[in-house]
């Protein structure tokens, strides 16, 4: 990496829990904004690693583990390739995503609370303690459940309140019971670690207050806490699964999970500069030059913890340490409010949400991002809507879809796919001119100030602006009389478009890098934000022949297809178990299928017509990658036929084609004997 004198940045993310696969509200609470923001930083020159990983010594991945009886490592290691390869899909550009347990996170952050030890901002207090007799074991914040002392919210945590955001102790929680069994638990005597925040206060609250860049509402409610007075926090915990705690006397003991996570923004950092980089230099590099500026971007649940605590460790570590030797400071913590899910909260449990997962069965991954940062929930709580949903691609469609797929068929059409010359401008060339000259500063200073949503947006009225342009210069009319003067018009279109393909590369890069393909352009890692001005694309070049960018979406065929991804999750989760009363509910039949025909613009789809005995139907099933029509004509088959009609590629199925799966091995159950159509299955 050049060492050039260019702006230096970390930039975080925080860190997933690992007991499950993220959804759209975790997604765009962290990770995805966090990667706008570092594709930005990347463009525009600057020196940037972007960091993050699974947190997989928290209790909720312990609780899960004991809950479906596997070891927690084997949980916690599975789960993080899992959610690795979906950032991977979700083209989230991590310089390292990597986990908590990892050797070189685990000493890094032992040898960090020995250092704050030697500093004398860490006591040893022997304390009462929840324990839950039924599991053997004290019980860690996140283990106990119960009631908020200060707002009565029932489903309290032991370390926090999600709803007032209090910092709270399991001992402080009204009606406490296990998270894993529900049971009560009784209160014994334990010794812990404890780091001293009351003596960091005032260091703390300086920081916070000199701070321009934190939003206000953040900035207060720290400010408040500090006010209220910040008690010793333990920073150890009796659990099997963690970080080793090295102080002495501490055998058995580990460390308190949200005090080694927040260190994984500095140890995934190490990790890089050691293994992936391969310059252990680069962690000094970056880490300690005061001129870097370090950006976490977070949820609002967890302001406390990246504003308070995380910045609390960091000036403990360094006390008494030479310029030099001193870990940086946050220069900005961007939190968002929550995304909900149709006005509710996602829960898996309920079915009520959608995960990274299930998302990217259901439409392209731009589409997603597109819409996650069009409605991102910067200054408070949105709702994810299916209307809304559909509006925004109907709005990436219509105005920047519109827009290029317009500019490059006519160029292709009526120029050969040649740019053609420029002319003099006129006064509505030079105002859309301007336009493209300035836009990258525009959106740049949106991004740079964390306005990621009014950055995108800016962004789909540039196109408007383009399409009211080319339709106040009318060149399919102008081409009559003036080839060259319409021309001159898809010139200036054609600087527009790259401008797009520059200021769309943050936020969809794979429809980017489409569009840089048409205009015969160099790859997007090979881009820079500031090459957009109005002789971006050469006169003469030439370009590729172009296809739609996007696609309408049946949004009520999407839904459908979400509520059969829940309903398999429930399932395979063992979940639900099925009375003989249920089973009897299912009307299963012998059936005969008479024709087969491919379903248009679907290659896995057939679409059947079959007989019941004493009525047709139609079936719509995804056999076509195992069967072919002549194999499938004239076979009896077994169908549900009591299900839902359900509407495919704007077809009706009319039940459900029974069949076994094993991989990628699919077998349709048929009868073994001559059975009557119609004949029902008990």
């Amino acid at each position: 990496m050049s060492k050039a004198n260019k702006e230096k940045w970390v930039v975080t993310s925080a860190w997933p829990y690992v007991n499950a696969v993220p959804h759209l509200g975790n997604l765009i609470g962290s990770t995805l904004s966090a990667d706008v923001f570092a594709r930005y930083l990347r463009m525009k020159g600057d020196e940037v690693v972007f960091v993050s990983g699974s947190d997989s010594h928290g209790t909720p991945v312990a609780v899960e583990a004991k809950k479906i009886g596997i070891s927690t490592e084997e949980l916690a290691l599975k789960n993080h390739q899992i959610i690795k390869d979906l950032h991977q899909k979700w083209k989230i550009s991590f310089d390292n995503y990597t986990i908590t347990h990892n050797p070189t996170h685990i000493k890094f952050v032992q040898n960090f609370y020995l250092d704050i030890q030697k500093n004398g901002y860490i006591t040893e207090q022997e304390i009462e303690s929840l324990y839950c007799e039924n599991d053997k074991l004290f019980l860690p914040d996140r283990f106990v459940e119960g009631t908020c002392p200060f707002c009565k919210e029932e489903a309290a945590r032991g370390d926090q309140c999600d709803k007032c955001q209090k910092l709270l102790t399991p001992l402080e929680l009204i009606n406490p019971h296990c998270a894993i069994c529900g049971k009560s638990p009784t209160i014994k005597k334990t010794k812990h670690w404890y780091l001293d925040f009351p003596k960091l206060e005032k260091e703390l609250k300086e920081l916070i207050e000199k701070n321009d860049i934190i939003p206000q509402n953040a900035k207060q409610m720290c400010l408040n806490s500090i006010e209220e007075g910040l008690p010793e926090r333990s920073i150890t915990r009796d659990l099997d699964w963690g970080i080793p705690a090295k102080f002495k006397g501490a055998e058995n003991k580990t460390i308190y999970v949200w005090f080694e996570a927040v260190l994984g923004y500095i140890s995934a950092v190490k990790e890089w500069a050691e293994k992936i980089a391969k310059d252990a230099t680069l962690f000094d590099y970056f880490w300690k030059d005061p001129k870097t500026k370090t950006v976490y971007f977070i949820g609002k649940d967890n302001i406390i913890f990246h504003l308070i605590v995380f910045p609390g460790l960091i000036l403990a570590y360094n006390k008494d340490k030479k310029d030099g030797e001193k870990l940086v400071l946050p220069y900005n913590v961007s939190s968002t409010e929550f995304l909900m899910y149709e006005n509710d909260k996602f829960s898996k449990s309920h079915g009520i949400g959608i995960w990274i997962d299930d998302a990217l069965k259901l439409a392209s991954v731009d589409y997603w991002r597109f819409s996650l940062i069009f409605n991102r929930p910067e200054t408070s709580d949105t709702s994810f809507l299916w209307s809304e949903f559909e509006n925004n691609v109907k709005t990436l469609n219509d105005n920047i879809g519109n827009f290029i797929h317009r500019t490059l068929t006519f160029l292709n059409r009526q120029y050969n796919g040649i740019i053609p010359k420029k002319l003099k401008y006129d006064a509505i060339d030079q105002r859309f001119i301007d336009k493209i000259n300035n836009i990258s500063n525009i959106i740049g200073e949106s991004i740079e100030t964390f306005k990621l949503r009014k950055a995108l947006r800016d962004i789909v009225d540039f196109a408007k602006e383009g399409n009211v342009y080319l339709n106040e210069k009318a060149p399919w009319h102008l081409i009559k009389k003036d080839k060259a003067a319409a021309g001159h018009v898809f010139n200036i279109c054609s600087q527009a478009v790259y401008a797009l393909a520059v200021l769309l590369a943050p936020f969809i890069p794979d429809t980017s890098e489409k569009i840089l393909f048409y205009l015969n352009q160099p790859k997007l890692s090979t881009i820079e934000w500031n090459s957009i001005k109005e002789n971006s694309i050469k006169e003469g070049t030439k370009i590729k022949k172009p296809e739609p960018l996007f696609e309408k979406l049946d949004i009520e065929e999407i839904k459908e297809n979400l509520n059969e991804l829940i309903k398999n999750k429930i399932k395979e989760g063992g979940k639900e178990l099925v009375s003989y009363e249920d089973f009897k509910k299912l009307d299963i039949r012998i059936a005969l299928i008479e024709n087969v025909e491919k379903v248009p613009k679907a290659d896995k789809l057939y679409k059947m017509a079959i007989d019941l005995g004493s009525e047709k139907r139609t079936l719509v099933a995804g056999l076509a990658e195992h069967y072919k029509i002549d194999d499938l004509k004239g076979k009896k088959i077994v169908i549900l036929a009591n299900l839902e009609p359900r509407k495919l590629k704007g077809i009706t199925s009319q039940g459900m084609l029974l069949a076994a799966v094993e991989g990628d091995k699919v077998s349709i159950l048929s009868p073994d004997k001559d059975i009557p159509l119609g004949a029902k299955i008990e």
